[in-house]
């Protein structure tokens, strides 16, 4: 498994250590919990001239999930990984429905109000909220792991490989379209949003090729929206037929695949536009930032035996990735962001009026939504112990979210708290299936 971070008495950053000797030490009474997410100790004592290993955090960013890892260089071991989920689609939908209800109530005339979004001007580099949350969850979890281990150096997947610009820095236009890159990007772009299966018959772990829904015979174009990937044999069998007419006697795959080809590249775009302003904020932090390329990410993991996985991706980042990289029982923590709340004071019916009063107390007897409690109820129709998410109220009876369900109207005094809501959710869950490793 990932293995604990460790603080002397002074909150400086100590070599991580395996959990079973961190378990010997709370023990012990030598160290006590500092943080639960991700797992932290600080020892009773401070370290002298302490021994450190330098770290590298290691880190592909994604759309919808960003890979990080911990390596340390010289041994070639991943020391902690996790698996980062955004909310940028949940954002953009919160903002969509804002600017919905707000509209409206211009376009009823309930109140004078002008609009005001053509008179707004934005500083050049802005980035719209949803990606920007992207960029500021990942600095989070940067500067965390920074604060809890010696990190020394940092690398981040920044563009793909691109032998055309390294042979010829001037090519653009149709020559740079037709050169030995012709086809690259865009096959990689299919094979992410097929999600690496056959259209046709979900077959997994064969050559796929690249097939056109319409064919070119019957004047269908080369662009992305008009590609999918099939098997060897159904791309026979398919031949130069459209796919309305090969799969006329299986409506609910035809109707999946016609659906598919419409989504837009919205995550190829909210990659391209938050690398280079994460590349830049990067920099900021002090510690020198390596790029690589998504050509050399495939091609590390390739080389060593990986599968792929967003975890794995990013230990396998850059040139500085080891040659025997020891990934032997690591567990990668899964962590969503979920924020820090809403500023809307009061919620909304669907005509926009407000429906409940305006909002509370943020804490309540010293708790507040989102912390992680365990409650323990000693008596009454709901005796035992809960574990999960709080929800508040004023009149001290909160709700819990377990794994099995909400608890409602547990009395206060009966939960502890465990950890403090920080805007992320964890979970840590070991992978289907990992290569074997010395």
């Amino acid at each position: 498994m990932s293995q604990v971070f460790v603080l002397d008495a002074n909150q400086q950053a100590l070599n991580p250590m395996h959990a079973g000797r961190a378990r010997l030490l709370l023990k012990q009474g030598k160290a006590a919990v500092y943080r639960r997410y991700p797992f932290t100790i600080i020892l009773a004592s401070v370290v002298e001239q302490p021994t450190l290993h330098p770290l590298r955090i290691k880190v592909d960013p994604g759309s919808q999930t960003t890979g990080i890892a911990l390596v340390n260089d010289p041994t070639g071991e991943v020391v902690w990984a996790a698996e980062l989920t955004h909310r940028g689609e949940q954002i953009k939908r919160g903002l969509d429905k804002r600017r919905a209800v707000r509209r409206s109530r211009r376009q009823r005339k309930t109140r004078y109000r002008k609009a005001r979004f053509d008179k707004r001007r934005k500083r050049t580099g802005t980035l719209p909220p949803s990606l920007e949350s992207r960029v500021c969850n990942v600095l989070t979890w940067v500067r965390r792991l920074m604060r809890l281990c010696p990190v020394t150096a940092i690398s981040q997947e920044l563009v793909r490989f691109d032998t055309q610009a390294m042979e010829n820095p001037d090519i653009e236009g149709v020559e740079y379209q037709h050169g030995t890159l012709k086809g690259y990007e865009v096959r990689e772009y299919v094979l992410l949003k097929w999600n690496h299966q056959c259209a046709y018959c979900d077959a997994r772990a064969v050559p796929l090729e690249l097939d056109h829904v319409r064919p070119r015979s019957k004047h269908g174009s080369n662009r992305v929206s008009n590609l999918t990937l099939a098997c060897l044999s159904c791309n026979q069998r398919k031949d130069h037929r459209d796919v309305r007419e090969f799969l006329h006697d299986d409506p609910a795959r035809l109707a999946r695949i016609l659906a598919h080809m419409k989504a837009p590249l919205r995550d190829a775009a909210a990659v391209n536009a938050t690398r280079w302003a994460l590349n830049a904020r990067l920099k900021i932090l002090g510690l020198p930032v390596e790029g690589g390329s998504g050509g050399l990410t495939k091609y590390n993991r390739v080389m060593r035996g990986l599968d792929k996985t967003h975890w794995l991706d990013a230990a396998n980042v850059g040139r500085s990735t080891p040659a025997p990289l020891i990934i032997k029982d690591i567990v990668p923590w899964h962590i969503t962001a979920t924020g820090h709340g809403s500023r809307q004071m009061c919620r909304m019916d669907r005509y926009g009026f407000p429906r409940t009063g305006p909002k509370q107390h943020k804490r309540v007897q010293g708790f507040q939504t989102g912390d992680l409690v365990r409650a323990v109820v000693t008596s009454g129709t709901k005796q035992g112990t809960y574990v999960g998410k709080v929800a508040v109220r004023t009149r001290g009876s909160f709700n819990i979210t377990t794994a099995q369900g909400v608890v409602t109207d547990i009395h206060h005094r009966y939960c502890t708290l465990i950890a403090r809501a920080d805007g992320y959710t964890y979970q840590q869950r070991k992978e289907a299936a990992l290569p074997p490793t010395a």
